[in-house]
């Protein structure tokens, strides 16, 4: 329906906002404010580079925004958002610059702003619990490594792992089984 010279749309139940087809709109400042967090983690997951990350989260928007008239509302607009998430990082990965150019992770990023309460021992076991983390994900083939972000990250059902990866719940859940399996033995290397 019209507001005000903008086109809007009601997303699925799931998600009670009105979200309209402007840059500079209140809606699609609110549907960036709930979900940039979440696709930024994904995507630094998937990139394991910060820079990456932060270029491919405004990538993924700004895509999102140009797309919006597309958007059918058959799914909810995080599922639409992490489908566009995906296929962006996979096109990174998978272009020349990425696959020729040697990164490592900034340290920044396994880095906590210390309170108080923590001690200097808390703070450097955080950090490398983190490394540890991201060296095994690495390790992991693609596929592995997207459903564990998926599922344990980003708390996605196996419907919505299997609608985004268009595979069934059954397929996610068998990959989802030997990906925790492969994790577990990396993770055990790194010790």
């Amino acid at each position: 329906m019209a507001s005000g010279g903008c086109i809007t749309k009601t997303v699925p139940a799931q998600e009670s906002t009105a979200q309209c087809a402007t840059w500079d709109s209140p809606e699609f400042a609110t549907l960036y404010q709930e979900h940039s967090k979440q696709i930024y983690y994904l995507a630094l997951r998937m990139l394991s580079n910060p820079t990456q990350a932060e270029d491919a989260t405004h990538d993924i928007f700004m895509r999102a925004f140009k797309n919006w008239q597309q958007f059918r509302g058959d799914s909810s607009a995080r599922t639409w958002l992490y489908r566009i998430a995906i296929n962006h990082c996979r096109n990174v990965l998978q272009s020349w610059h990425h696959r020729t150019m040697v990164t490592n992770v900034d340290d920044v990023v396994w880095e906590h702003s210390p309170t108080s309460s923590d001690s200097p021992f808390r703070v450097l076991e955080t950090s490398e619990l983190g490394e540890r983390i991201q060296m095994t994900l690495d390790r992991l083939p693609d596929e592995y490594r997207l459903l564990l972000l998926l599922v344990a990250d980003q708390e996605l059902s196996y419907e919505e792992v299997g609608e985004l990866t268009g595979q069934t719940s059954d397929a996610v859940r068998g990959k989802l089984h030997r990906a925790r399996k492969a994790f577990a033995a990396y993770f055990h290397e790194t010790e």
